[in-house]
């Protein structure tokens, strides 16, 4: 008599392909690591006070995350207080935000310890805090960019993306809340400032790193360029934007008005980007030490394992199957 297949083996396979699916699609790209910038003065605090207010901050940040694109907030009081930030990208919703910003105090205190500045950009949000008294530089200072493949978007390219980046330049200067996206011939674009920044100064920091990224990556078919204030990126798709968005714009709130950064020591998140310091920023460190990136990493691994383990259970299904056909043919 012919045994029947096993059904267990099966049915974990037709459980895990569809999971397999889900956590691929749904990697967390709005936590990759984008770039670090970590003061290079060392946080003295003895009496615990700095940290007691950093605790304070960061606890603050998160909250407001849940419910605001953008928020700034002091704590402490005179020589011991710490201001700190986080903005969000404009078309995140408020669920993604607070995802994206929750993960960065671990990620602050895990890439630049414990000093008097940190700022850290992740694909979808940011976050910076800083000691009184901690030197200031303008809002226009490059802090990161990254160029993609060059001579790759055939002529005519150079073109079209600065047509592009020209119709950001007009759209984020003209009362749309310091957030634009925009698409021309298959390139698309977005910007964003500071929440706090106004809308004639982020057109000013928009259209100065718009002439950023013409000089820093020339030909290449995309290009994130980060300033303090603001940052823009375009990306080429030669097949057609996928699910491309509609021009739009996204008001901030803010607690308080001031620039911030300076004196830190930048870099990047991948070996093959390209980051670009100036003034008090330097790069000591090599691109491999922000390496260490738990969200997109996680959502790598787990969908490594878990095809690992369909594939052991297909391969376990394959073989009784075998064995059940040899059965069937002793049988007869």
């Amino acid at each position: 008599m012919c045994s029947q297949l096993p059904i267990i083996p099966f049915s974990l396979f037709l459980f895990l392909f569809p999971i397999i699916i889900q956590v691929v699609k749904s990697a967390p790209d709005n936590t990759n690591l984008v770039y670090k910038g970590c003061a290079k003065q060392s946080l003295q605090d003895p009496n615990g006070v700095y940290s007691s207010a950093l605790s304070a901050i960061f606890g603050t940040l998160i909250q407001q995350s849940s419910k605001a694109m953008f928020f700034k907030t002091t704590s402490g009081s005179g020589q011991a207080s710490i201001t700190g930030l986080f903005q969000c990208r404009g078309d995140l919703t408020n669920l993604d935000c607070y995802n994206c910003v929750s993960r960065l105090p671990i990620l602050m205190d895990k890439l630049c310890g414990k000093t008097v500045a940190a700022r850290l950009q992740l694909l979808g949000c940011y976050m910076l805090y800083e000691v009184a008294g901690f030197s200031q530089i303008s809002g226009m200072e490059l802090l990161y960019k990254t160029c993609g493949e060059t001579n790759a978007g055939g002529i005519g390219f150079e073109e079209k993306r600065d047509s592009a980046l020209g119709s950001l330049e007009s759209g984020i200067g003209s009362g749309n809340g310091g957030f634009y996206t925009t698409n021309y011939e298959s390139i698309y674009v977005l910007g964003q400032c500071e929440g706090d920044l106004g809308s004639s100064d982020c057109g000013d920091c928009v259209k100065t790193a718009v002439q950023r990224s013409q000089v820093e990556c020339g030909s290449s078919i995309s290009g994130q360029v980060y300033l303090h204030k603001c940052f823009i990126s375009y990306s080429y798709y030669p097949n057609g934007i996928p699910n491309p968005k509609k021009s739009s714009s996204s008001s901030s709130s803010s607690s308080s008005s001031s620039s911030s950064s300076s004196s830190y020591s930048s870099s990047s998140s991948s070996p093959s980007s390209s980051s670009s310091s100036s003034s008090s920023y330097s790069s000591p460190y090599s691109s491999s030490s922000s390496s260490s990136d738990t969200g997109s990493n996680t959502g790598k691994t787990v969908a490594i394992f878990l095809g690992g383990a369909a594939g052991v259970g297909f391969l376990v299904i394959c073989l009784l199957f075998a064995k059940n056909l040899a059965k069937k043919h002793d049988d007869y």
